[in-house]
């Protein structure tokens, strides 16, 4: 039995975009990056690694930190905790 055919429709720009530039990436057909997400999607195919999303890719790091490196940062980013009460009238 030979392979099916489906057209599809309605693709917002920045799904048409991505399937793009994927193609572009890959040197594949808009056709076969379309297939690739799909299949992917579906948990046919292993997903690829994307350096545009952060996925498992940062795992190294956990824990990697010491105390004082934690507390800098920690320290660092409290006034961004603060809730403006003005904004919540």
């Amino acid at each position: 039995m030979g392979m099916k055919q489906l057209s599809l429709r309605g693709f917002d720009p920045e799904l048409e975009r991505r399937l793009r530039e994927l193609a572009r990436e890959r040197g594949i057909s808009l056709n076969k990056a379309a297939l690739m997400l799909m299949c992917e999607g579906a948990g046919l195919a292993e997903a690829r690694s994307r350096s545009n999303v952060v996925g498992d890719s940062l795992d190294h790091l956990i824990g990697s930190w010491s105390a004082k490196q934690e507390r800098a940062l920690l320290d660092a980013i409290e006034p961004m905790e603060a809730i403006d009460e003005e904004l919540w009238r």
